[in-house]
């Protein structure tokens, strides 16, 4: 049977009328009305507890008749009979006929009062504060709070640099008390590991004795704390967060493929954090994929392209690189060519992938499944942020299941020219001997490793900061990678790479941006039809049901968000 409609409760808001279905908060109702009521200890994703009381509100009932059905006023809308004192707006529910006001002068007065009662203590160094620029005390201070200050005592001093774990530093003197932490860690990631201990004014936020707070999840800790008492071992002091460039784009850690806010400055990523996408991952993310940035810099990091002139690889430049590949590429029939590539290459990568396959007649080509322990929250046993995007797009129905004989045939000597994309061949079993008795070893990716200096051609592309285009997550989601930072040194886009290759091999195929490529990739993929990169939007489009299952290209349609 069909699901019965949510009742609608029609609601007064600071003089206007407004209709919410059953169920929603006051809080929330408000903030639909397009009105802000401030809050500390509310956050949606989390239970009410309603203990910072910087959410206070009139509320009203509808007035009453002898016949006990509301009284109407003048405009035919109930009459409302006010409660004598304020109420938190964050654990009641709407109900028809309520009133709510925000902005009358008990409000005003209950949130002044509220904010000097959290300034009592805190300690007044917003200058020095990690939390300096996104702090909602000193934010609300501001709008909601008073001028000056009525406390002549000495403030409770409060441990500082605490390390709850081994990625969460607490200043326990900013500490509010909100508990936002410590219901994150109870309700989302069942991990009871904090609270609050001692009395009144002395009372602290730490860690149970024996425990921790290093479960995978930590950092979330940090998102929400509206203040500047946890902070991110790894971020803390490192820089002002008015002077970052904030860029949307997706986690590539695994096949979740969590939305992100990437943090830069001058080509330098300094901190990744999750972004509300209800569809993919709530509002969290784990820790294991914020902080999987390091190779980024690396000293690794390849810059420049080189090809095998005698017996050692030389630098050179890219036109050269890839006429040196592509000769390499072309004196070898198919069947004796084989391909690794890699569920961590975008859609528009794999796309011509596919088509540098076809040109150059491969049919040995898999790419390398990546596992390992997954969660029943966000964190998947798939490593690879693109294995469905891998299969649609016919790279491999299995990942994995060719990788053995395209190993067999390197060793038997039948492959002869091997192009591997951002993966070592030695993982799938393939020995540093055997690749470097290959005519031909075409490597493409962004570290060296063990493979890279038995290379024929190595041809340096982008990490996923330093590029754009589109990924399908383990659900099904098509999501949009965006360029954050510049390619460092001489690298160059990976599908601008493939592009070159496929132009050398066989001529221009028109190609001059990612969206060309996304456009060309949406005419052959009905999955696709319809979409172009903007139109995936921020917060993605649904394109597969399931692992395998297509969805109806209707349905794909209709999930579309706008550009932003």
């Amino acid at each position: 049977m069909p699901d019965e409609p949510v009742p609608l409760f029609t609601v007064q808001i600071d003089g206007v009328w407004h209709q919410f279905p059953k169920g929603t908060r006051v809080i929330e109702a408000c903030a639909q009305a397009g009105i802000f009521v401030p809050r500390y200890c509310y956050h949606k994703k989390l239970s009410s507890p309603g203990n910072c009381r910087m959410c206070l509100v009139e509320m009203g009932m509808p007035r009453l008749g002898p016949d006990r059905k509301p009284e109407l006023g003048a405009d035919g809308k109930p009459m409302i009979n006010w409660m004598p004192r304020p109420q938190i707006s964050c654990a009641q529910e709407v109900s028809e006929g309520m009133g709510v006001r925000t902005n009358s002068p008990l409000v005003k007065e209950c949130q002044r009062g509220v904010m000097e009662f959290l300034l009592i203590n805190h300690p007044l160094d917003c200058p020095i504060c990690d939390q300096a620029g996104e702090c909602e005390l000193q934010e609300f201070s501001v709008e909601y709070g008073a001028a000056d200050s009525r406390f002549l005592e000495n403030k409770v001093k409060k441990p500082k640099a605490v390390q709850l774990g081994p990625r969460v530093t607490l200043d326990d003197e900013r500490c509010i008390l909100c508990s936002r932490c410590i219901r994150f860690c109870q309700e989302i990631v069942h991990d009871d590991v904090l609270g609050f201990v001692d009395r009144g004014s002395h009372t602290v936020l730490t860690a149970h004795p024996g425990k921790r707070l290093e479960n995978n999840y930590s950092l979330n800790t940090v998102d929400i704390c509206p203040v500047g008492a946890l902070t991110s071992t790894d971020f803390r002091f490192k820089m002002r967060v008015w002077f970052l460039k904030e860029t949307k784009s997706i986690c590539t850690s695994c096949a979740t493929g969590c939305n992100t806010i990437i943090g830069t400055r001058e080509d330098v990523v300094y901190r990744q954090t999750p972004r509300e996408n209800d569809h993919v991952n709530s509002c969290w993310m784990c820790d294991h994929g914020r902080l999987n940035l390091d190779y980024i810099t690396s000293e690794r990091r390849l810059l420049e392209p080189r090809v095998l002139l005698g017996d050692k690889l030389d630098s050179s430049d890219w036109n050269a690189a890839i006429e040196r590949a592509a000769l390499q590429l072309r004196h070898f029939p198919g069947w004796e060519t084989a391909m690794i590539a890699s569920a961590r290459l975008t859609n528009e990568e794999l796309w011509l992938t596919a088509q540098l396959a076809r040109a150059l007649g491969v049919d040995l080509i898999d790419i390398v499944p990546r596992s390992g322990p997954g969660d029943d929250i966000l964190l998947s046993e798939d490593r690879n942020p693109n294995t469905n995007g891998a299969r649609l797009l016919g790279i491999t129905s299995e990942p994995g299941a060719r990788l053995g004989e395209i190993a067999q045939a390197v060793k038997s000597g039948r492959v002869k020219a091997l192009l591997a994309l951002h993966e070592n061949p030695i993982e799938t079993g393939i020995t540093a001997e055997e690749l470097s008795n290959l005519p031909a070893f075409i490597v493409i990716d962004i570290l060296e490793n063990a493979v890279t200096e038995k290379a024929t051609a190595v041809l340096p592309g982008f990490a996923f900061v330093e590029k754009r285009g589109s990924m399908i997550n383990g659900k099904g989601r098509l999501q949009r990678l965006n360029r954050a930072i510049r390619g460092p040194g001489n690298a160059r886009d990976d599908w601008e790479i493939l592009r070159d290759l496929l132009q050398a091999l066989g001529g221009s195929n028109g190609l001059y941006s990612i969206d060309d490529v996304f456009r060309q990739m949406s005419d052959a993929v009905p999955e696709f039809s319809g979409l172009t990169l903007s139109k995936i939007g921020d917060l993605g489009v649904q394109v597969l049901r399931a692992r395998g299952a297509l969805s109806p290209l209707a349905e794909a349609k209709e999930t579309a968000v706008p550009p932003s």
